[in-house]
């Protein structure tokens, strides 16, 4: 491989060996070997090779996924690749990124199958499932309601007669809109339905409901099926709608492993009503770390290409330097790599939280889902729109090569930018972990212990920041505590807030919604500090050489101040930070852009995503940018022909004597 002469020399000049970055990511070396092996397989498999994409009809690219998932599919079973992990890897590596048609069906139905189903369910739907003999996804979001879920109007009435559930769409609004592979590829769901017994409302159920024939694939009896048409992105995932005309199901098709209902009608309700949203909550964690890895990507094609990249003479017939070396360019890019891994810190911390809290459950221990509901409705909210503003601002810094699809620009934005909505809209998803940092302000005033991320509730912070020289701005403690004040007073003040309006008389919706500007403020300022704390603490707790530990300290020392400028007020209203404060904060954030250069490469390297993954010319390995682009646009179907079809409308007009 012919590497670019000014990319080799960045990692050539590097302070630290980016595989040790690789091997921390993946949590070991022998993970990372694994990976890569997995990745191997599906990228060299001459099978799942095709033409590129970007250059596909939608028509044509819906057909090329549903055929790579089937191939997919059978490989698994041929390569006897049985580890979730491994699976999901060499899913995403033969699909190049794309969509499969089993992603809903291996990501939500499978584990809510095993979460949430009886002993009997289980035996007789999860071979079914794991066999794809049944193709299922997840029926919740409705063409009037989505992240409210109480609000959904699709119902489950049963009928004691037959023991059966009859499934009705009762208005337009009530139509199911928007679920993953509806529209063409499934043919089984797990259905969120309101639940209706002897003439009572029970909210919100699972239900299991077969949509296709299992012969020709054609919608069943009183179902209405169809694909909702071209969206912002994800031209490849067939997002559908359905509805439903009076359908019956039995009665053991309920999820019934927490809420159950008699031949007779009798309800019996869960040990907790969070727990049917188990699957949701999962689905909430991994997207933090999508959003982290979406980020990672984005990162790793500005910076190489901006190594790459020369422009503009700083003094007069000298050579273009690099853009990289301009500060401006480090100011767009560097606070965005920061970030990356900040987020991919937190992503690794949510998860291994989540597990725990899925061990209680399984244990009949529900007390910890409020607080796994709260971190990932949080979390989810702030590490999307993290990345989504993150990747427009790298699309930018690519100038006008970041606006072509050769950049990867364009599908990686419309890729990351679905997730500040998708499984719950970013204010509702704020507010939702406002509700739970509310209910700890209270816990906390009565003395309860609360979870470690929520823990600083009870404690009484710092009134005056105690940086008194520019080095004490980088102080990782400081800067933690810096963000640890501000989560608390502004989460306190919220609070306050709320029941000030509450005791003036309103009622509580009315002050809810009349605190929506501090409790948004409030969420995502303890989503910062959550975000800055397991920074600083992966930095001090995780195993890494000197070389590596400095470079990420210079990154995470940068995320918290760039955090600060750009949240200066909220640090200084309640005077806890002083403009001199502020202004060693900003000269410390050019100083670290001189520090962190060296390096930026060494560190995107570290990501260690393969180029058919990236599907960037810009961010490519070897850096050979312009070749490649000029290879990529000779590529384009329109220059099959040196005179396309349409000149016959020209011709006419071009040929004329007028």
């Amino acid at each position: 491989m012919t590497v670019n002469p000014d990319l080799q020399k960045e990692r050539d000049s590097a302070t630290f060996e980016s595989t040790e970055l690789t091997f921390m990511l993946d949590r070991g070396a022998d993970r990372t070997r694994r990976r890569r092996y997995i990745q191997s397989l599906a990228l060299q498999d001459p099978d799942l090779n095709e033409v590129d994409h970007r250059f596909l009809t939608r028509d044509e690219l819906y057909s090329s996924i549903v055929r790579r998932s089937v191939i997919i599919a059978r490989k698994l079973k041929e390569l006897n690749l049985t580890d979730l992990n491994d699976q999901l890897i060499y899913k995403g590596s033969a699909l190049r990124g794309e969509g499969s048609i089993f992603a809903i069906h291996d990501l939500m139905l499978i584990p809510m199958l095993q979460s949430q189903a009886t002993e009997k369910q289980r035996k007789k739907w999860l071979p079914m499932a794991l066999n794809y003999d049944i193709i299922g996804t997840y029926l919740q979001t409705e063409l009037a309601h989505g992240t409210f879920v109480r609000g959904l109007e699709t119902t489950a009435t049963y009928d004691p007669a037959t023991e059966e559930f009859v499934i009705n769409s009762p208005t337009l609004t009530s139509t199911k809109w928007w679920p993953g592979f509806l529209g063409k590829s499934v043919n089984f769901a797990v259905l969120m339905a309101q639940l209706h017994s002897k003439g009572k409302k029970y909210g919100i159920h699972s239900f299991l409901v077969p949509l296709r024939r299992f012969d020709n694939h054609q919608p069943l009896p009183g179902i209405t099926l169809g694909d909702i048409g071209p969206k912002f992105g994800s031209a490849g995932n067939d997002n559908g709608f359905c509805r439903f005309d009076h359908v019956r199901i039995p009665r053991e098709n309920m999820l019934s492993k927490y809420a159950k209902i008699d031949s007779d009608g009798t309800y019996h309700p869960p040990i907790s009503d969070k727990i049917v949203y188990g699957a949701m909550v999962l689905t909430r964690v991994g997207m933090v770390a999508m959003a982290a890895g979406g980020l990672a990507s984005g990162c790793t094609i500005a910076i190489r290409y901006s190594a790459v990249r020369r422009q503009t003479e700083l003094t007069p017939g000298g050579i273009e330097p690099q853009i990289l070396d301009y500060q401006s360019q480090q100011l767009k890019l560097f606070p965005q790599l920061a970030t990356a891994l900040a987020l991919k810190f937190a992503a690794r911390n949510i998860r291994d939280r989540c597990d725990q809290i899925q061990d209680d459950i399984k244990a009949g221990n529900v007390s910890t889902l409020q607080e796994l509901h709260g971190l990932s409705s949080g979390m989810k909210a702030f590490s999307s729109l993290a990345a989504n503003n993150g990747i427009e601002t790298l699309r930018l810094g690519c100038g006008g090569h970041g606006y072509s699809e050769a950049s990867g620009f364009p599908s990686l934005y419309s890729t990351v930018t679905v997730l500040v909505t998708a499984e719950g809209e970013y204010t509702v998803m704020i507010l939702q972990c406002a509700r739970y940092l509310v209910k700890c302000i209270a816990k906390a005033a009565g003395g309860e212990i609360l979870p470690t991320s929520i823990a600083y509730l009870t404690e009484k912070p710092e009134l005056k920041c105690p940086a008194k020289t520019p080095e004490d701005v980088l102080n990782l403690e400081i800067l933690s505590n810096a963000y640890k004040h501000r989560a608390y007073r502004l989460v306190t003040e919220a609070g306050q807030q709320l029941q000030s309006l509450v005791k003036s008389g309103k009622p509580q919706h009315v002050a809810w919604n009349e605190s929506h500007m501090y409790l948004v403020q409030a969420t995502e300022a303890h989503c910062h500090y959550y975000t800055v704390m397991n920074f600083v603490n992966s930095i001090k707790t995780l195993e890494m050489s000197d070389s590596l530990r400095s470079v990420l300290t210079s990154l995470c020392q940068l995320y918290a101040l760039y955090g600060i400028d750009q949240h200066a007020g909220q640090f200084a209203q309640d005077g806890y930070m002083t403009g001199q404060q502020l202004s060693m904060a900003t000269s410390q954030i050019a100083s670290l852009l001189t520090t962190i250069r060296p390096n930026a490469v060494n560190v995107v390297d570290a990501f260690d995503y393969p180029d058919e993954l990236l599907k960037s010319e810009l961010g490519r390995y070897d850096g050979n940018v312009y070749e490649n682009m000029y290879k990529w646009a000779k590529d384009s179907p329109l220059n099959k022909t040196e005179v396309h079809d349409s000149y016959k409308y020209l011709k006419p007009m071009l040929q004329s004597k007028m």
